[in-house]
């Protein structure tokens, strides 16, 4: 009975379990302005080039003392051993670890129609990087990216994205395929990018709830990847290469679908001012009427 006590007294008296943040370093102007900007992870501290004195410099750190963020100042070799880059643009911030969507978090339209990117194993993080600057300036609702053999947002996807990796929303999930069938079961149609494809890519109709599923590099879509897709779309090549680099074709996909959903909320919109225009106007009725 009195060790049954003393037991339960030191799980009682043990102390609470201390949760760590993980910390990583952005540099780059436009990486860390978007950081502070978008106000979506924790900015510990900003440390400025000395050495660099100019009006790009000074709004970043007016941002910081605007948002409570501790700036320094240290030498332009000081932020290269920090950032383990010379490619610093003189700032570099250490912020909590980027934290990710999940599934329904992004498959939630922000427009009338769903639109994902899904990619299948991307190992380069400056494609990775290029991709999520396509994906915010497309519109694209949200990207899919699997924890497996597959890069995550670091520093350098977020510098090559030009912080437009602190807007997109971004889910990671255990098994891609699976998540694909989830959204297929939610009437969100598979649509991959593959050089066997039968469609080319701008015939396919875009104004639908669909994802976007994009390959690694060399290799492709992977088999189980490719047989859960509805669709399989193709860019005609008139060279002799036969394909393009991910980020490229990712981006002449993403535009295209952006493309023709403008140019049907634009058709929408013009129907529905012709329609009220078509309606018969009632007569004026004036003084003496």
């Amino acid at each position: 009975m009195r060790g049954t006590i003393e037991a339960k007294k030191r799980r009682i008296d043990a102390p609470p379990r201390v949760h760590y943040l993980i910390m990583q370093l952005l540099y780059g102007l436009h990486a860390v302005e978007e950081a502070i900007r978008s106000g979506n992870r924790r900015l510990e501290s900003v440390v400025l080039s000395r050495q660099r004195q100019d009006e790009r410099l000074k709004s970043i750190a007016d941002a910081c003392q605007a948002a409570g963020i501790p700036v320094r100042l240290e030498s332009k070799e000081h932020l290269t051993r920090l950032a383990h880059t010379d490619a610093h643009q003189g700032v570099v911030a250490v912020v909590a670890e980027r934290g990710y969507s999940s599934l329904q978090e992004v498959s939630q339209p922000r427009g009338q129609r769903l639109f994902l990117v899904a990619l299948d194993g991307i190992e380069d993080p400056h494609n990775l990087g290029a991709l999520l600057r396509t994906a915010d300036g497309a519109g694209v609702d949200g990207v899919v990216l699997p924890e497996r053999r597959a890069v995550g947002v670091n520093a350098t996807v977020v510098k090559i994205s030009a912080g437009a990796a602190e807007h997109v929303r971004i889910a990671r999930v255990t098994n891609l395929v699976r998540a694909l069938e989830e959204l297929k079961r939610e009437n969100v149609w598979c649509v991959g990018l593959d050089e066997r494809g039968t469609m080319d890519y701008d015939v396919f109709d875009y104004n639908c709830n669909f994802v976007l599923v994009l390959g690694g590099e060399g290799s492709g879509l992977h088999e189980l990847t490719r047989r859960t897709c509805d669709y399989l779309l193709r860019i005609p090549m008139a060279g002799q290469v036969s394909s393009l680099n991910v980020s490229v074709a990712g981006a002449i996909v993403m535009y295209e679908a952006a493309r023709q959903r403008r140019a049907a909320m634009t058709s929408s919109a013009k129907g529905e001012a012709d329609s009220v225009s078509a309606r018969p106007k009632r007569p004026l009725k004036g003084l003496g009427s």
